[in-house]
Parts: C-alpha cells; structure tokens; sequence
C-alpha cells in the first residue's frame, strides 16, 4: 500500500489543487523566509531573557539548534516518503499500527491544525505589537494600552487575508526577492549592532546567567525560558504542507525544509551574539515601555529615525513569513477538512474555481487568529500562552509522527514507501534522538513564565490545549469513527 500511497497523492491529487507552481529554488525560499529565524529570535526573545539571562538565551538557542536538528532530518525523511499538505496526520495515518490508524491520524490532525493556527497567530501579534511600541518611542507620552495593540493585530491579520487571496499568484516571484532580503536585512542588522552599539564583555555574554521569574533554581529558569529559542526554530515543516502546489516535491520538499533550517539556524547564531553583546542590562531591556528588549537595544545604538528604519527592514520579511504561515496553515486546515476531518469540513475545504486556492480555509485561520489575539486584552502575558500553545500542540504532532515511523522501520521496514531523503543505517538513531528531544520539548512548553502565577501571568495554553484535546476525542467519538476517512483508507479504496 505504501508505494501506491506516494503515488496516489502526488498525481491524483492534481484535480484539487492543480497549480504546481512553486519551483525547488522558491521552494527552498518560501521554508526559508517563513522559518525566519533569526527575525523571530530577535524580536520575541523576552521569555529566555527573564529565565537565563544573555548566557541562557545563547546556550538555549546551541542546544536547541542542535536537537531540532534531529527533528528536521526526521520529517524531511517523512516528507520525502509522503509529500502531502496534510503532514504529520498523513504520516502517522500511513505508517502507524493499522488498529490504531484511523484514530491517531485524526487526534494528530487536530492538533495539528491547532499548532498552525497558534502559530499563524503569534506572527501577527508580534508584528501588531512592535507597531504600537515604535509609536511608543515616537511619543514618549504615549500609554500603549492592550486593546490598541489587539487592533493593530486585526489590521496585519486583514493584510494577511488581502495578500493570499488576491495575490497569491505572486508567491513564487516573490519567494526569491524575499530570500535575498532576508540575508541582506540579517546583514544590516548584524553590522550596526557590531559596528554603533555599547558592547558587553564575553564574559557577561556566555556566562552570566539570569533568573528573573522568581523560580526556585537557576537550571528551571533557564529550562523554562528555552521556551524562546525553541519558537524561534519552528515551522521547519511548513513546506511540507505545500507540497501540492510544489514541484518534484519529494525530492524538493525535504531539500528545502532541510537547508533552510540550517541556514536560518546560522544566521540566527551569528545574529544573537552580536544582539547579546549589545545589551547594556538585561533588566533594562525587560522593562523597557516599548516591552520589546531589541526596541531598546535599538534606541542605545541608533537614533530614533534609525531605530524606525532598523525596525521596518525586519517587520516587511517578518510580515511577508506571517503570510506565508497563513498560507501553509490554511493548507494543512484545508487537507484536513478534506479528509472528513473537521467540522464544517464541506466549506472548508472548498476551493475557489478560479484561484485554485482553498479561500474558505484562508479566510478561517484568519478567524482564529483574531480570537486568540483577543487573549491580549485580558493578559499581560498572552504572547507567552500563543507561543507555548504552538510550540506543545506542534511538539505533540512531532511526537506521534516519529514514532510511528520507528515503529515502521523496527516492525515493517519493507512496507516503508522509496524515499530520496534517505538517511541509510543513521536514519533510526536519528528518529529516536528526534522523539526523545519532541518529549523534551513539549514538557518544557506548558510551564508559565513566571512566579507567583496570576489571573494576568497564568500560561493559558494549558487550558487551550487541553481543551481543544478534549473536544477532538470527543469529535472522534460522535463523528470521527463514522466520517473521517484517513489517508491510508484513501488509498486502499483507491486500489479496489
């Protein structure tokens, strides 16, 4: 079944989404730009400071390197056996135990689902917030308050929806204009902060460690605020949920989520030592009223103008990667919905006649990504709780995915479909150092990033992400079992 499963999905899928449209080069930019690490590192860094200081957010960020390293060798494998956008609820439908098939495919594609949807969401609240904390430096009279910032989401969440239903066509242009932005911006930014900021010691850089959020120990800080440097290294697998719409896509897709996690990864090495060495305090930049540490690592290095200029050269590849996730979240939704595996999943999953695109779905995840902005009115934390929903609902996805393909290789090795992203003897090792890293990762997700936990400082993912377990077992039991028809059971009709 395997092998008519690779076969099945990348050529008849063709009358769903029929435009292949993305070459291996824009395929390799897309991962590359929407990843954005080093953007992402630098802006949304506040968690690993408070828990870790300068030396905890740089040693979190090697080791995190280092073990999502594994993870990304992991789905590339995957991704290259069975390119589809479904990802990880594809993967699992088709290499885990055939009893529990229908059933793990479905709970992984809910959550899934929820980690895009987190995902897509924080891109955009980031992105809303800086906004409101550049008018901050521009006024210093100015009180952001949060309902203002929640406003600013909308409006980038508005540009989102504009841009993938009415210019989608102009992804692949755009994809490689966007890469070279992306290196030349990382450049510029690299250069004034080495060349125009104050600088720390070495010393005070890799080895002062920093425990601000009142934990017990300096080890569960640092633990906690890793929480930082784990987000800013997510998405690798995004390009896997465009896999229909990429050319050779089993040869193209592992290729891209491979090499643009690793050339993210350095850039955002090099970028960090440069951003730590020019932090005069550390306490500083936490309060800073901008509530952006690099805003004010901004201010110490440049003038306001420049701070402006700094600021907008990082947003435009920050908010073209928050549309690209849009895209790759509506997708995932899209294959999900397709497969019977959502409510509504007719609308869901239709697809617009003329812009072959699944608009519905577009225009969903934007929905959601308004609600859980809203958390921002009543939390002092909500960036906090969207990151760390994303990160443990994705984690979760990882965790299944992977073992089950262990389980494949150990028990059914000669049923694995042909792969050209084959790691030979290694790929076991690899996939098991990956599932322990996922286990290490999701453990650490949940945690709130500070004490006493508050109504204001409380990790609402928790909630989040039970609840929406909840409501997919429960889903399963009244619809799923009977409804929802799981790749594999696809292609075993399919074959009839």
């Amino acid at each position: 079944m395997s092998t008519h499963y690779h076969r099945y999905f990348t050529e008849s899928i063709s009358h769903i989404l029929k435009q292949r449209n993305l070459r291996p080069l824009a395929a390799l930019s897309f991962a590359s730009v929407l990843q954005a690490t080093w953007e992402f590192l630098l802006i949304s860094n506040s968690q690993g400071l408070e828990n870790g200081g300068m030396a905890g957010l740089f040693w979190s960020f090697v080791w995190t390197f280092i073990g999502f390293g594994f993870i990304i060798a992991s789905l590339s494998e995957m991704a290259s056996m069975a390119p589809t956008s479904g990802g990880q609820y594809h993967w699992v439908s088709e290499f885990s135990p055939p009893r529990y098939q229908k059933f793990l495919s479905y709970i992984t594609g809910w959550m899934s689902v929820l980690a895009w949807q987190a995902g897509s969401a924080s891109g955009s609240f980031l992105t809303g917030t800086i906004i409101q904390g550049l008018i901050s430096i521009r006024n210093p009279d100015y009180t952001p308050e949060n309902w203002q910032g929640t406003l600013f989401v909308f409006a980038m969440i508005l540009v989102i929806y504009v841009f993938n239903v009415y210019a989608s066509n102009l992804m692949p242009i755009l994809n490689n204009l966007l890469m070279i932005f992306h290196i030349l911006s990382w450049a510029v930014i690299v250069i004034v902060l080495w060349a125009m900021a104050p600088h720390q010691s070495a010393k005070a850089v890799f080895t002062q460690w920093e425990n601000l959020g009142g934990w017990s120990s300096m080890g569960l800080s640092v633990m906690i605020g890793q929480i930082s440097a784990i987000y800013a290294s997510l998405s690798s697998d995004a390009t896997a949920h465009m896999s229909e719409e990429v050319k050779d896509a089993s040869r193209s897709v592992p290729i891209a989520i491979a090499w643009g996690y690793f050339s993210n990864g350095i850039m955002a090495i090099v970028l960090l030592i440069a951003y730590l060495f020019a932090i005069p305090s550390v306490e500083d930049a936490l309060n800073d009223a901008t509530g952006f540490p690099f805003l004010y690592v901004f201010q110490n290095a440049v003038s306001t103008a420049g701070v402006n200029g700094l600021t907008a050269i990082i947003l435009l590849p920050v908010i073209f990667s928050n549309i690209f996730f849009n895209a790759s979240t509506s997708r995932q939704t899209f294959a999900f919905a397709r497969d019977k595996g959502l409510p509504f999943a007719k609308w869901i999953s239709k697809v617009d006649n003329r812009r072959k695109i699944p608009v519905n779905a577009i225009a969903l995840s934007c929905i959601i990504s308004c609600l859980l902005s809203l958390i921002n009115i009543g939390s002092l934390t909500a960036f906090n709780a969207i990151i760390s929903l994303n990160v443990a609902a994705l984690m979760y996805t990882y965790i299944i995915s992977i073992s089950c393909v262990i389980y494949r290789k150990i028990w059914h090795a000669e049923t694995l479909p042909p792969r050209r992203w084959d790691m030979g003897r290694w790929g076991l090792p690899v996939n098991i150092i990956g599932l322990l890293y996922c286990c290490f990762a999701f453990f650490w997700s949940l945690w709130p990033s500070d004490l006493p936990v508050t109504v204001d400082n409380f990790n609402w993912s928790v909630v989040i992400f039970g609840g929406v377990f909840i409501i997919s077992l429960a889903m399963f039991v009244l619809k799923g079992r009977k409804e929802y028809v799981g790749p594999a059971a696809i292609v075993s009709r399919s074959q009839d």
